[in-house]
């Protein structure tokens, strides 16, 4: 999703890849078209039809001139989404560009300062204040830097163009209904290059859906109104299914020999079950008992390693990226008094950005679906590389090593 800083524009280049498939709906969007495919229909021929559209859905037409009359589409945003796909790089280089120290403290000092207005939100959504300051820091730095472009423009931009038009003319619509409700005005509508609001990077419909006046004046503004922002975030939490009074993730330590092919984010077990085979707790014990968890090893058995339980899906609701949700979560538990990680468990050799391509695309001849030959190691290409693992009698934890692709290459 987004659009993260850390007090300068690296971090807005490292979250570029994951603005606007961020904050999935809870009904999946329609799938993209290819990053290639061609703008066919004119821009002005297609604005007079969505406009016409928008007016049939009951949106006023002086509502749609404010917003987005004499509009032109905008280049540069068509350019960003068609060169999506920052996370190359390691999750331990990941989580400590943006999971700083700096960010867990301010976290704790808005726990602190708004601490009736948490307290308010966990009673009526069941969502803990860390996993909304979690959030809140890199979606935005807490406000510092929630993008400095024009969110309508945008929005048109991507309505209009080939690779995910269907998706965000709902959007622009929603945006459009956002003004004609009050909250904001057009030139308000200041955010990231793929459309989102605010401080915690809201997507227009779950502005107009989830949005709440959490102060009582009589609009909601999630750019400037922080008990806002805290309210609307634990409604959308919420909505995506959160269980009140669950943890969400825990740092663990492993033993060196564990049944690696269970390590799997798809794979629940009892909690109990992770325990009897001698994973343990970071700075606590584990208690042994039925709460379904999944030991997920973002770097292999041989780097971090955490169980995540049940709340740990609406972290992956929110961002489909693994590296993302787990940074996320685990600053948010950080934020709630668990101790950080060791940088140290960030020294694993991993493959490079063209190991990892050429390593998808043998996986490809072998008839496996990795999606993009993209050098990402995503959920398609770790299931793939689990399953080649398991073949070759390698551990299969799901971590692409230099063994592997020489296996592979061997074999192709």
């Amino acid at each position: 999703m987004r659009a993260g800083f850390i007090v300068s524009a690296i971090a807005s280049l490292l979250l570029a890849g994951i603005s606007a498939s961020a904050h999935a709906e809870n009904t999946p969007p329609p799938p993209a078209n290819k990053r290639n495919c061609k703008n066919t229909v004119p821009f002005d021929r297609w604005l007079a039809d969505f406009k016409r559209e928008a007016i049939a859905e009951g949106i006023r037409p002086e509502t749609i001139e404010e917003t987005i009359g004499g509009m032109t589409p905008d280049q540069g945003t068509i350019a960003r989404d068609r060169k999506q796909g920052f996370f190359s790089q390691t999750f331990i280089d990941f989580y400590f560009k943006l999971a700083t120290k700096n960010r867990e403290q301010t976290g704790k000092t808005f726990l602190k300062r708004y601490k009736p207005i948490f307290d308010r939100a966990e009673s009526e959504f069941g969502v803990p204040g860390p996993v909304i300051t979690g959030f809140w820091a890199l979606e935005s730095d807490f406000g510092g830097g929630m993008g400095n472009l024009p969110v309508l423009r945008s929005l048109v931009t991507l309505a209009w163009d080939c690779r995910r038009g269907d998706f965000f003319r709902g959007e622009l619509k929603a945006a459009m209904k956002i003004v004609e409700r009050g909250d904001l005005t057009p030139d308000q509508m200041i955010g990231s290059w793929a459309g989102e609001l605010g401080q915690t990077q809201f997507l227009p419909q779950h502005y107009l859906n989830y949005g709440v006046d959490y102060d009582g004046d009589g609009r909601v503004d999630l750019i400037h109104d922080n008990a806002d922002v805290i309210g609307s975030t634990a409604k959308f939490l919420s909505s995506m299914g959160w269980k009140r009074g669950e943890p969400w993730i825990e740092q663990v330590r492993l033993t060196k020999s564990l049944p690696w092919e269970k390590a799997d984010l798809a794979i629940k077990l009892p909690r109990s079950q992770w325990v009897a085979w001698g994973v343990k707790g970071v700075g606590q014990d584990l208690p042994s008992d039925d709460l379904p968890a999944s030991l997920v090893l973002p770097m292999g058995r041989d780097g971090p390693a955490f169980l995540t339980y049940p709340n740990f899906d609406v972290y992956t609701q929110w961002n489909q990226s693994l590296t993302y949700a787990l940074t996320a979560a685990h600053l948010a538990a950080r934020m709630g008094g668990a101790p950080n990680l060791s940088k140290a468990s960030g020294n694993v050799p991993s493959l490079s950005y063209e190991q990892i391509k050429e390593l998808q695309s043998l996986l490809k001849r072998r008839g496996y679906d990795v999606g993009e030959v993209d050098g990402k190691l995503g959920a398609g290409t770790r299931k793939a590389v689990k399953d080649m693992q398991m073949k070759f009698g390698l551990p299969a934890d799901s971590y692409p090593s230099a063994e592997l692709l020489t296996a592979l290459r061997e074999r192709s």
